[in-house]
């Protein structure tokens, strides 16, 4: 399983974004409050569902709050025929310590 720590990310959303699908998996309360600017939401719960809306052809960055739910999910996606798969290690909560000290954290 491949990871990104909050500042590999900033890089790759800074150089290569239009490759990429920022796929937060936490519950519309919790992105709501904060989130990374052009992640989209599908919550992990809904991920066997709408497996349609996320793009096999990009690759995608599973986020949640501290990268455990986006892990399993990472993990899941994997076993369902994703290839670019990549978790973001310390989830949100390392991109408001790392690149992001104006979100707000909870």
């Amino acid at each position: 399983m491949n990871t990104l720590t909050a500042a590999e990310l900033k890089t790759k959303i800074d150089t290569n974004s239009e490759n990429l699908f920022l796929l937060d998996v936490r519950e519309p309360h919790e992105f709501e409050h904060c989130h990374i600017s052009g992640s989209i939401l599908i919550p992990m719960q809904t991920i066997p569902q709408r497996l349609a809306d996320i793009p096999k052809d990009k690759t995608v960055i599973s986020i949640c709050h501290h990268g455990m739910r986006s892990l399993q999910v990472a993990q899941f996606l994997l076993g369902q025929g994703f290839n670019n798969i990549i978790n973001l290690s310390g989830g949100v909560n390392a991109w408001a310590q790392e690149v992001d000290s104006t979100m707000p954290r909870y």
